[in-house]
């Protein structure tokens, strides 16, 4: 199987609630220093990691329970295929 390289970059929305958890979860995570949610994020902002975090969660269908409601968190996205 062949795999292609693209850059997408997502403009998004949330809730503070969901900045509140995602929050919560890295400052979780930092106790955890072994675990794969590391890997790739040496010298992150606090912030980086967070908003990182939600990017995730909204892009992976977490907060997505309605298909309608899904695209209310993606307001834009951008793609470029030579990456």
């Amino acid at each position: 199987m062949e795999t292609q390289k693209v850059k997408t970059c997502f403009t998004i929305t949330f809730t503070n609630e969901q900045y509140v958890h995602a929050k919560a979860y890295v400052e979780d995570m930092k106790k955890h220093p072994q675990r794969v949610f590391w890997q790739g994020k040496k010298n992150k902002s606090d912030d980086e990691l967070v908003i990182e975090q939600i990017a995730h969660r909204i892009l992976s269908g977490f907060y997505n329970d309605d298909p309608f409601k899904a695209g209310k968190h993606i307001l834009r996205m951008d793609s470029m295929v030579n990456a």
